[in-house]
């Protein structure tokens, strides 16, 4: 997957809020050489959260983190939204240069631009829905992640406006939205925890 990546720094930086078991919640305090959280997590959410859930994305996103192995369920939220930061990043930095240096016409510039402002907002998004998600504040890092899921959307549809116009990021704008969508999907599974 292009423009997907996670730095050591970050994966040191991390691994404490990975590693730490979290007792309220049962999915998180399985033995992880016993049980393959990811795949489980993965598949929990491709069969009973959302049609455009992808459970072969969650899958090779998170396995490609090797922390993914050891950590719990909070962990891999975590890393969802990482790599959703991460993406979002490395989007901007291709806009920038397809802003510069790009031969695309009028309109498609106009959208790149439109893009530029969507995923330096989701910068922001992101970061907050981190905060909220570490502070068990579950329905504010939901808003924050639904409000980037809705950022790639709305990038990738207004290149569609004009006939003829291809989107120069699909591929990135659907990453985005995945990795939301598996951030998204944990939260609701440690909000439904929480409730009962």
């Amino acid at each position: 997957m292009k423009h997907i990546s996670f730095s050591s720094i970050a994966l040191c930086f991390l691994f404490f809020f990975l590693v730490t078991p979290t007792p309220n919640n049962s999915i998180s305090t399985l033995d992880a050489s016993t049980i393959d959280i990811t795949n489980r997590t993965c598949k929990k959410c491709a069969e009973e959260y959302s049609k455009t859930f992808s459970y072969d994305f969650c899958i090779s996103s998170l396995q490609a983190i090797p922390v993914s192995h050891v950590t719990n369920i909070h962990g891999l939220a975590i890393i969802g939204m990482e790599l959703a930061l991460e993406n979002a990043t490395n989007t901007i930095s291709t806009i920038k240069y397809l802003l510069s240096y790009g031969t695309l016409d009028r309109f498609a510039l106009v959208a790149l631009q439109d893009c530029l402002e969507l995923y330096a907002d989701a910068l922001v998004t992101i970061v907050d829905g981190v905060a909220a998600f570490l502070t068990e504040h579950y329905s504010v890092a939901n808003v924050k992640v639904s409000a980037v899921m809705e950022a790639s959307t709305t990038c990738e549809e207004g290149f569609s406006d004009k006939t003829g116009v291809v989107s120069p990021l699909t591929e990135e704008n659907y990453n985005l939205f995945q990795l939301s969508d598996i951030a998204l999907c944990i939260i609701h599974m440690l909000s439904l925890a929480v409730c009962k």
